[in-house]
């Protein structure tokens, strides 16, 4: 049985090309970047190369680019480090109500330090209101953090007009770009951001290794303390062999971001239309056109997302109900509840985030077979007998 994978958001598979572009640095070019002879400036000269490829994808200099252990420390970087700069200013954060957990816990942890935190509602699209954001903006304020897009919906959120909002109030403004950065077109000067995040594996990328932008005069106290790697921003030895791996990932990026976001844009409408005109009782979550090429979330009455998701895992078919962070969690999920789901319909939901790989084919497979595991389920749910 011919296994297809629709689970692009949670992680990519790594590109041919990148992990022969690796290989080398596990063996032949080993060294540590920070030694001055030969062995380390070749593994020194690689690991620039991959700073000028990242910077290149998203209209930044070099010298921003801070390499990290993937888009959660490079959350955790951007907030920690920009309020342990600045609380002198201030202490209040504004943030959304559906981002990831990387800002979520942290926003959280920060709370706890006695930040104020406000949380923006979004629409029943999952957009947040750059008016509610400007509204929200006090004298205290000394950060503005805003996802991108959304990794659950995929609603692409304002970005470029609170940047401007940010940018005239001369409050510091990161995004959580893990899902967007080499899928569609980012520069962060347009966007109007100080600092930006980027994950590897999202991004056909090896998993472990990530990068901050951080725009030249943002203050930022390094979340890493020890020696003087990353201009003194990032202690620790850097990851060479998957430093030139995100470098490789985001040059083949750069070069299919265009033919992607059409043929990806074409298979996730095909399978939204198939998917309403063949099941009843479903809707589609996250804004019908201000959304990523590769997402496509729907809520399904009376049937359960984990269930579908087994269901189709047995006929080959990898989906997911949401974020794979939260994956483990029996929590309805706190996107869906924001855009105003009940418990009940957030816990009815099935993510397909499309990749490269993906054909008109496998389009039609899960077509044929899912409105068969939604009905075979719905004899049984216990939901469905209490709306009789």
């Amino acid at each position: 049985m011919r296994r297809i994978y629709l689970d692009h958001a949670a992680t990519t598979p790594t590109h041919p090309e990148v992990v022969k572009a690796m290989l080398p640095y596990f063996a032949d070019s080993f060294g540590n970047p920070s030694s001055i002879y030969s062995y380390g400036q070749e593994a020194r000269g690689a690991m620039e190369e991959a700073r000028i490829k990242v910077a290149e994808l998203i209209g930044a200099r070099s010298e921003e680019i801070i390499f990290t252990s993937g888009g959660t420390e490079a959350d955790n970087f951007a907030l920690k480090g920009v309020v342990d700069a600045s609380e002198h200013k201030g202490n209040h954060i504004i943030t959304t109500s559906i981002e990831h957990h990387a800002v979520l816990e942290v926003c959280r942890f920060l709370e706890r330090r006695g930040f104020e935190i406000t949380y923006l509602p979004v629409n029943e699209y999952g957009l947040v209101d750059p008016d509610d954001v400007r509204k929200a903006i006090t004298d205290k304020t000394i950060l503005i953090t805003v996802m991108h897009a959304s990794n659950e919906v995929g609603t692409i959120e304002p970005v470029e007009e609170i940047g401007k909002i940010a940018r005239e109030a001369d409050v510091y403004f990161h995004t959580d770009a893990v899902q967007t950065v080499g899928h569609i077109p980012v520069n962060v000067d347009k966007l109007g951001v100080d600092l930006l995040s980027i994950s590897a594996h999202k991004l056909y990328g090896p998993k472990g290794v990530g990068a901050l932008y951080v725009r030249k005069g943002t203050k930022l106290v390094p979340l890493m303390h020890g020696g003087e790697q990353e201009k003194r921003r990032r202690a620790g030895t850097e990851n060479v062999p998957s430093i030139v791996g995100l470098g490789k990932a985001v040059e083949l990026a750069g070069q299919e971001i265009d033919k992607e976001i059409e043929q990806l844009a074409g298979l996730r409408d095909r399978l939204i239309k198939g998917l309403m005109e063949r099941i009843d009782h479903i809707r589609l979550n996250g804004h019908p056109n201000k959304r990523l090429p590769n997402n496509i979330n729907v809520s399904v009455d009376f049937v359960e997302g984990e269930s579908m998701i087994l269901n189709l895992d047995l006929e080959g078919i990898c989906a997911s109900t949401g974020s794979a962070c939260s994956s483990a969690s029996l929590e309805p999920s706190h996107v869906l509840l924001a855009l105003g789901l009940s418990p009940e319909e957030a816990h009815g939901s099935l993510r397909f985030t499309l990749g490269r790989e993906n054909t008109e084919a496998d389009v039609e497979r899960v077509l044929e077979v899912l409105p068969g595991i939604v009905a075979k389920l719905r004899t049984m749910s216990p939901l469905l007998k209490t709306q009789k």
